[in-house]
């Protein structure tokens, strides 16, 4: 990665302080506004009369455009200027955000998080690569460091400020305190942050990639969620599916016979790049359909009020972000395989448990146990999972395995809201506690299903020391 000018910034300098507000505060808009958008779901349905269908794209129209076009926005900062395009990323983020806050109806909510979703794509990748552009030597170490802590106290923050806007305020809000913070970054950013590009980006852009990526990810994504509405059209939905498949299809062609590829497919020819991959298609999967079902049931089924729910889910982030650092120790100390492989399997079982969560289901015998269960398993895998990822590639392709990873996290965000209350069986009664306690339960089943699915494609891919991951040379 080509550094700018002046990339030897002090650790501890005052201008370092402000890279690192601007960049940790950047990257904590989009993480904590998904969070408070899936804690304001009912409130939203209460408000505009959202379906099941409209609830899902609420929270996958953000998810599909980031999905699709997080790479491409890593190879636009790397050539047109990382601080430009990051710039560019917050001030589009901002004004769809208010397009989200006036939004009148569900149709509008979800144009408006669609577009929502490309800032977040501009935005997301420039906050880390302006660190790794702007530090050098162990203060980049630091930076990075304090960046991630950082963002763990955002997500920890996250659940009481979402639960606290939609109790005492309103759902809109979730999307209207995005103003003031980007107002923060993009001033910050303007002042302290030092541009950067890398000279030897490719000189054409994979739109065509990306397009690709978007239309398939569409195409499956509606083909699900239409797929569960009463009185679906088999013809729109089996049309649906197919032109997603072919689209993804067709994605993979052009990426094989492209120049300058968003995904090149070498990476995917040494079996622990592919794995850990898989692996993290199926733990994030699982992660964001548990998610997604569980602020909803415990607002809907069990009857507490959004802050509540909201917090429901903080010991699981409290032990992410106390035990991540030990469990990335102990993944080099015994190698990566063992964490990775016990990690999923101890989170299905607090997963099992979360089945149980229904119209009687006081928090410290019925949701406690689980996500404390959640969190340990979480922590173990974690920290080792996206080291893998990262070394399972050549050294000169971090960043873009780094980008890959993050990317195949995103998809299985989008495809597991999109899914799984086909799955689960609840049709269009999302916001009906009747049928959403049964299908609650056929949703945690099947996430503990792709934890231990997760697992097992760990343990027989994944090597069993860290030197092992390391992809052969010459």
């Amino acid at each position: 990665m080509t550094t700018a000018p002046g990339a030897s910034l002090p650790y501890r300098s005052a201008t370092a302080r402000w890279v690192l507000l601007a960049t940790v505060l950047g990257s904590a808009l989009a993480f904590v506004d998904a969070t408070i958008v899936t804690i304001a779901l009912p409130a939203i349905a209460d408000d505009l009369g959202a379906t099941t269908a409209g609830l899902q794209w609420t929270v996958n129209g953000y998810a599909l455009t980031l999905a699709a076009f997080l790479l491409l926005g890593g190879a636009l900062g790397d050539r047109f200027g990382r601080r430009r395009v990051f710039l560019v990323g917050v001030a589009w983020f901002t004004v769809a955000s208010v397009a989200c806050a006036l939004a009148p109806t569900v149709g509008a909510l979800v144009a408006a998080r669609v577009l929502q979703g490309v800032g977040g794509a501009l935005l997301t990748p420039g906050s880390l690569a302006i660190l790794q552009s702007t530090f050098a030597g162990e203060d980049r170490g630091r930076a990075i460091g304090a960046w991630s802590g950082l963002g763990g106290v955002a997500g920890v923050a996250a659940p009481f400020l979402g639960g606290w806007i939609v109790e005492v305020a309103s759902w809109r809000w979730a999307f209207g305190i995005n103003v003031p913070l980007a107002a923060v970054v993009v001033a910050v950013t303007l002042r302290h942050v030092p541009e950067s590009a890398d000279p030897g980006a490719a000189p054409r852009t994979d739109v065509a990639g990306s397009a690709l990526a978007a239309v398939g990810l569409a195409g499956v994504a509606y083909g699900c969620t239409a797929w569960a509405e009463p009185g679906a059209s088999p013809v729109v939905v089996a049309g649906a599916l197919a032109a997603g498949l072919l689209a993804l299809t067709a994605f993979v062609v052009v990426e094989r016979r492209s120049t300058a590829p968003l995904v090149p497919p070498a990476l995917f020819a040494w079996r622990p790049f592919t794995g850990v991959n898989i692996a993290t298609l199926l733990v994030y999967a699982a992660l964001s359909g548990i998610g997604f079902f569980l602020v909803v049931t415990l607002q809907v089924v069990s009857g507490y009020p959004p802050l509540a729910a909201g917090l429901a889910s903080l010991p699981t982030t409290l032990l992410l972000l106390l035990l991540s650092p030990r469990a990335g120790a102990l993944g080099l100390r015994l190698g990566p395989r063992l964490p990775m492989t016990a990690g999923p399997a101890v989170a299905a079982v607090g997963t099992v448990l979360l089945a149980g969560v229904g119209a009687d289901a006081p928090y410290v015998t019925h949701v406690l146990p689980g996500v404390t269960l959640q969190g340990l398993g979480l922590a173990l895998t974690v920290a080792p999972l996206t080291t893998t990822a990262l070394a399972a590639a050549p050294d000169h392709a971090a960043g873009v395995a780094s980008a890959v990873n993050n990317a195949v996290a995103r998809v299985a965000s989008l495809l597991a809201v999109a899914a799984l209350p086909l799955v689960a069986g609840v049709g269009a009664g999302l916001t009906d506690a009747a049928r959403l306690a049964p299908a609650h339960r056929t949703a945690m089943l099947t996430c503990a299903g792709l934890l231990l699915a997760g697992a097992a494609v760990s343990w027989w891919t994944v090597p069993r020391t860290a030197a092992g991951v390391r992809p052969p040379t010459g």
